[in-house]
């Protein structure tokens, strides 16, 4: 699962490209100077896990009620290391354009969200889904598509998979972290089918904020810059 888009993407730019190629995809992996407003939609995943439980925990049921698995923040870190190197690094930087970055996240999402269906069964907290596994595939996929525009809308602005990694790590942490433990499968499916509408309005903000072929007006930081 995390090897898998790394290593391929590896492989397939040292083919392509050799040296130079690689050189260049890991540069991007460097902290650069961005400027500091870009760090800001990291906040995204887990105000909007916390929001949403607490609502749906005041409201529905304290079955809803947000864990607190501290421990869950290391789970998010190798994700969002491994993955985004293939993922944004690779694929969205040989699939996107000026004229197609918002289609290519999209599709890319579903790429993401597809990647997950052999181990879906062992995600979340109501594990196995027994007769909900589908569904809750289907509303994963949802909300992660949707994550994953932001993370190609970060990369877009950036051109930093630092900062795609960091945002893949909030995403995961924060539902490691706050996810209830005491919720049955079909609860689980609602509300992460709930998260995925929260992300999708967040997707449709930016989206009328910037332009929609883009994915935003692109900050291309000079390669000086990289330290």
């Amino acid at each position: 699962m995390l090897l898998g888009p790394s290593l391929s993407a590896i492989f397939l730019t040292w083919f392509a490209a050799d040296k130079p190629g690689l050189g260049d995809l890991f540069s991007k992996l460097l902290p650069a100077r961005i400027p500091p407003r870009w760090y800001a939609p990291l906040l995204i995943p887990p105000v909007l896990v916390l929001t949403l439980l607490l609502t749906l925990k005041t409201f529905v049921s304290p079955v809803y009620t947000p864990n607190l698995f501290l421990v869950g923040v290391w789970f998010g870190v190798p994700a969002g290391f491994l993955e985004e190197i293939g993922w944004t690094g690779f694929s969205f930087a040989k699939m996107s354009s000026e004229h197609n970055a918002l289609g290519a996240s999209i599709l890319l999402g579903l790429l993401w969200g597809l990647w997950h269906l052999p181990v879906i069964n062992y995600l979340g907290t109501a594990t196995p889904h027994g007769a909900y596994w589908f569904p809750f595939f289907l509303a994963f996929a949802f909300a992660m598509t949707a994550m994953r525009v932001l993370i190609s809308w970060l990369y877009a602005n950036t051109k930093s998979v630092l900062l795609a990694q960091l945002m893949h790590m909030s995403s995961t942490g924060s539902l490691v972290i706050f996810s209830p433990p005491a919720v049955s499968a079909s609860q689980e499916v609602l509300w992460y089918t709930l998260y995925g509408v929260a992300l999708w309005l967040v997707v449709l903000i930016v989206v009328k904020k910037f332009t929609t072929r883009t994915l935003g007006r692109t900050y291309r930081a000079p390669r000086s810059l990289y330290v």
